[in-house]
């Protein structure tokens, strides 16, 4: 196994690397201004003129880690031999990252080294192994080597001994679905979701087959998860119903109208409405009256106070690195902490809302000037008002706009963190701008929309950062509709995370 070493440099760059490091103490801790200079580089998609690549060096675990995944946010192709050549480091941590990186890169020339390290022993790395493989797949960068990645992707689903990675890997399996060999994996989804124990994995089994390969799998396996226990599995089977051009199926969903669940009877009547070959639902002004909207809750939080507030002065805008929360040291050794959240303190606030309050963790480990950034805004009351314009049934609830129509923002945009977070239920994220030509969405344009998700949207992972989680006022989001409004956003004490 290769072990450390400095990456070659230019000796001129080398001793400016060095002086930076003794500047900052050796880099041996987050709040060493490492991280703060890292959040720099990687917000201005810089390598730093070789800075970067010594903070990959680091001894430290965590500094080398988070090196690695500045250098994959940044996009700079030099960066790549940086983290292919840590692919075999000692350390979890690094090694992880550095595969999450080069999979943000993107750019074809680490096919073999990906395929290889989705057989790595720790499961944090095969993780990263499997986002690294679907986005080099949706970039189409395997070529010959497709089927030898689709096979590995395939591996995992059935024999990993870890939940999530077997969940992780049914996902990416649906960046598979144009390829010469999709027929094998829709089989293998259908046999994830008939066989594993696991609810984890055989919900995202049954979102790929609805994503990807509704048409490849025999219908009955679909039409029997109509049935099943869980609501996700459900939400999941409905959708892919929907994908069928056959309205006699109808009869099939129309029972999932009284499901127990808001979220599955709106799901319903979207694949019905698919299925009768109408448009979806756009926007959510009315709740319909056979859905039983989740009753009012109580709020055990209600009475924690909020932080005073002391808004900068003019007109808001990009946040600093400076203004990052560094306090959090990022560390994914485990499969626990590549796919969640870090130890320690994080920011939470209230969003209080026309129907409730909704209470949110914020993750500055994963997106730093991303939180910064939403805590900036509530805090000068930039989202004190603001109209929910834009509620799609089981989908996502949107708001952030001053003008309450989707059009507007505050002036200026910041740059994506992508993650490892999964858009699953009740994640928050910022939106997007989409090019107008091709309809994908636009790097580095969030703003000020934010979106909090409904059901799992694992199609999002890719391009949009998730930046928290909300963890209170679920049943506020089932009562939501276009014609409320976010009265006030407040931070309130921080939760501490195990």
């Amino acid at each position: 196994m290769k072990r450390l070493g400095l990456v070659a440099l230019p000796l001129a760059k080398m001793v400016t690397a060095v002086l930076i490091l003794a500047a900052v103490g050796a880099v041996s801790s987050p709040d060493s201004g490492a991280y703060t200079q890292m959040i720099a580089l990687e917000s201005r998609r810089s390598l730093g003129d070789g800075r970067l690549a010594l903070f990959l060096a680091s001894p430290d675990e965590a500094v080398a880690a988070r090196a690695a995944l500045a250098i994959g946010r940044t996009k700079q192709p030099a960066g790549e031999e940086l983290l292919a050549a840590h692919l075999e480091d000692s350390r979890v941590a690094v090694r992880a990252m550095s595969v999450y990186g080069l999979g943000l890169l993107a750019t074809g020339n680490n096919a073999a080294g990906l395929i290889a390290v989705t057989g790595d022993s720790s499961p944090a790395v095969r993780a990263a192994a499997l986002d690294a493989v679907a986005r080099y797949e949706a970039a189409h960068k395997f070529g010959s080597s497709e089927g030898e990645a689709q096979a590995e992707v395939e591996r995992l689903l059935a024999r990993d001994p870890e939940a999530v990675v077997r969940a992780r890997a049914a996902t990416a399996l649906v960046e598979f679905r144009d390829g010469a060999n999709a027929q094998e994996a829709a089989a293998a989804l259908a046999t994830a979701f008939a066989g594993d124990r696991e609810t984890l994995v055989r919900w995202h089994a049954m979102w790929c087959i609805y994503r990807g390969y509704a048409a490849r799998v025999n219908r009955k396996v679909v039409e029997g998860a109509l049935k099943d226990p869980d609501e996700l599995v459900r939400i999941e089977a409905v959708r892919a119903m929907g994908k069928y051009k056959d309205a006699s199926l109808i009869a099939l969903v129309k029972p999932l109208l009284a499901d127990s669940s808001w979220r599955v009877q709106e799901q319903a009547a979207e694949a019905i409405r698919a299925l009768s070959g109408k448009p979806p639902t756009e926007h959510l002004t009315a709740i319909p009256s056979y859905v039983h909207v989740p009753a009012v809750a109580a709020d055990p939080l209600a009475s924690l106070p909020a932080m005073p507030r002391t808004p900068a002065e003019g007109k808001p805008g990009a946040p600093s690195p400076d203004d990052a929360d560094v306090r959090l040291t990022l560390l994914p050794e485990t499969l626990a902490r590549m796919t969640g959240a870090a130890p320690g303190p994080h920011p939470r606030v209230r969003v209080s809302t026309t129907k409730g309050n909704l209470y949110v963790v914020l993750y500055p480990e994963w997106a730093p000037l991303t939180v910064a950034n939403f805590l900036a805004l509530a805090n000068r009351g930039y989202y004190d008002g603001n109209r929910w314009f834009r509620i799609v049934p089981d989908f996502v609830v949107q708001t952030g706009d001053p003008n309450d129509n989707g059009e507007g923002d505050a002036g200026y945009a910041i740059g994506a963190e992508e993650n490892p977070l999964e858009q699953h239920s009740y994640v928050i994220s910022m939106g997007l701008n989409y090019d107008d030509k091709t309809n994908t969405p636009i790097r580095d344009s969030a703003g000020t929309q934010y979106y909090v998700t409904l059901s799992p949207q694992l199609h999002l992972d890719r391009d949009f950062t998730v930046f928290g989680d909300v963890t209170g006022g679920f049943d506020v989001l089932g009562r939501l509709i276009e014609s409320d409004r976010v009265k006030r956003i407040e931070r309130i004490e921080d939760v501490v995370l195990p």
